[in-house]
């Protein structure tokens, strides 16, 4: 069911870079790019996902100004700050919970909940004063905007629950249930994007003249290259220009932020003896600077050498023990010139090989399966895709079975697919699911199949169940409709019992026993009570759980009562 909302607001919260797309009326001709740092003397359609915090822990700034302010102070100054870059790679491969603390660079911690929801309250206030100045000064209830936020498509259901939560801290929901925020996966929304651009919209025009969504049946892989992972997922377009998942989403955190980390411990082997430790302790905010202009230079690179600025702090620690070209003298791949670092372009591309081999030896797996006999394109998109190297690699590496293209606004595709998908959530027709899910049960107990330790007995009439039981509601790389209910009828164990808890487990096997095996993970949970017991062990409780979502969605239903009831799967308290 498509929006019913006039204002959408969708904002791609990034590792490296974040923005925001609005639109105020249907049509993709009608979604509007906010561009950043026009008063730095930038125009970025991303800003920095940076934030920094004063003293006394208070917000100060977020985004290019962060970056600006913290590069001003003094670095005595500095260390009394929190200043935090690249945090959303917190929630991605950890254990997600709503009181984790977040480090900032200089070691202090503060809240995770609060550097996101304060994040995401900076880049709200923004889009509403935007949006209102671009409805020509009508007053915009921000209750009638629908906001969409991206989020990782590997990312676990505890760590989209936790942007739900901090988007209702930061006051764009005032409740976890509200449906004025849908989570979105980026390379969902950047395939949607993609999907209906003319062969214009492309680096390398398509051999098609036909837009993706006017030709039914082909299928493609959107790579989603960011600054934190690599989200990788396979599309059919549908005879309604909706899209069927053809695999289960892939990735890892091989994003661009690699090739700065890699960048970073090549300048500590050239500058040893401490000197880089010691830079990078004493003048962190000289270092942002540095790093920010060679994340930059690593995706304009044109197959040539870059240069690097060597920054006045840099230069007069490493000549506190020695002529700083004596640092070089056997050093591969970089020269000292002139007060700068110039580095070749071989050595450039070897901090992009962790990468590259992951993406590429990714895509082979995939594209090695029978049932990807079909995929014809490779997209790439995300800001790290805007760099030369990644894309030579890849073009390299399947060009010749696969068209390679990437959209001229690779940075923006996220954010205008998330409005479209935020018109219409229901245009992603089926997900493949990335692992089996079920739920705890109780059942009876059988001699010939179960352990005798899991035996429990019924406290009022002795029946005997076996408990931890693993009951099965969806398989790995089933294909889920959005639609689609998963159901279970629950028995009350005991004749008095007036609340069920319901334990969500999921596996990477296709099928267990119990919900202690190895390799199954305790999702989340949720309490439904059940405070008439007249009918004592023949009451009935359905639950009912749709998976095809970016969110699980539960309803349970007193089937006695014929009452139902939506319930919230807590994933952060486990």
């Amino acid at each position: 069911m498509a929006s019913d909302s006039v204002f959408v607001v969708a904002i791609d919260f990034g590792t490296s870079y974040s923005g925001y797309c609005f639109s105020l009326a249907s049509g993709t001709d009608q979604i509007r790019q906010v561009f950043w740092g026009i008063e730095h003397g930038l125009k970025t359609p991303k800003t920095p996902t940076c934030i920094l915090f004063n003293q006394k822990k208070e917000f100060s700034k977020f985004g290019y100004d962060a970056v600006m302010k913290y590069k001003s102070l003094p670095s005595s100054e500095a260390d009394k700050w929190y200043f935090f870059q690249n945090f959303k790679m917190r929630l991605y491969n950890t254990k997600v919970t709503s009181g984790m603390e977040m480090e900032a660079s200089n070691g202090k911690t503060l809240p995770a909940l609060m550097v996101f929801a304060e994040s995401l309250r900076y880049m709200k206030e923004h889009a509403l004063n935007t949006v209102q100045e671009a409805s020509f000064h009508t007053v915009c209830d921000p209750q009638e905007i629908t906001w969409v936020i991206t989020v990782p498509a590997i990312w676990s259901a505890a760590a989209r629950q936790f942007m739900r939560l901090a988007a209702k801290e930061a006051g764009l929901i005032s409740d976890m249930m509200s449906e004025k925020l849908i989570i979105a996966l980026e390379p969902e929304a950047a395939s949607l994007w993609c999907k209906q651009l003319p062969q214009q919209g492309f680096i390398v025009e398509a051999s098609d003249k036909k837009k993706f969504e006017d030709s039914p049946g082909i299928q493609y892989i959107v790579v989603d290259c960011g600054g934190g992972t690599i989200d990788i997922t396979v599309h059919e377009i549908q005879e309604n220009h909706y899209l069927k998942e053809l695999h289960k989403a892939s990735g890892g955190g091989w994003g661009g932020n690699r090739v700065d980390e890699n960048f970073s411990a090549f300048l500590r082997e050239i500058f040893d003896d401490g000197v880089w430790d010691e830079y990078v302790k004493r003048h962190p905010t000289e270092l942002q600077n540095m790093m920010y202009n060679f994340s930059l230079q690593k995706c304009s690179a044109s197959r040539e050498a870059v240069y690097i600025r060597c920054y006045y702090n840099l230069t007069r620690v490493a000549e506190s023990r020695k002529e700083i070209s004596q640092f070089f003298t056997n050093v591969t791949g970089a020269v000292w010139c002139d007060g700068m670092i110039m580095i070749t372009y071989e050595k450039l591309k070897s901090f992009f090989e962790y990468s590259i081999k992951n993406i590429v030896g990714t895509l082979r797996e995939i594209l090695s399966k029978p049932e990807m006999a079909k995929v014809q394109y490779i997209l790439l998109v995300g800001g790290f895709s805007t760099s030369i190297i990644l894309r030579d690699a890849i073009h390299q590496a399947f060009s010749k079975k696969y068209n390679v293209l990437c959209p001229i606004e690779a940075q923006a595709a996220v954010a205008k697919g998330a409005i479209l998908f935020g018109v219409n959530p229901k245009i992603i027709a089926s997900r493949i699911s990335v692992r089996t899910y079920g739920v705890e049960i109780y059942t009876t107990f059988d001699v010939a199949i179960h352990d005798f330790c899991k035996r429990y007995v019924s406290k009022a009439d002795g029946f005997v169940y076996c408990k931890d039981i693993f009951k099965k509601l969806v398989g790995i790389e089933e294909s889920v409709n959005i639609n689609e209910v998963a159901e279970y009828t629950f028995h009350p164990v005991e004749q008095d019992q007036t609340c069920v808890r319901f334990a969500f487990y999921s596996t990477e096997k296709h099928c267990a026993q119990y919900v202690d095996e190895e390799g199954m993970e305790l999702l989340g949970s949720c309490a439904v009570t059940m405070p008439d017991t007249r009918l004592r062990k023949k009451r009935k409780l359905r639950l009912d759980i749709k998976f095809g979502l970016t969110e699980f969605k539960a309803t349970a239903t007193d089937i006695t009562s014929k009452q139902s009831r939506t319930i919230v799967i807590d994933f952060l308290a486990v």
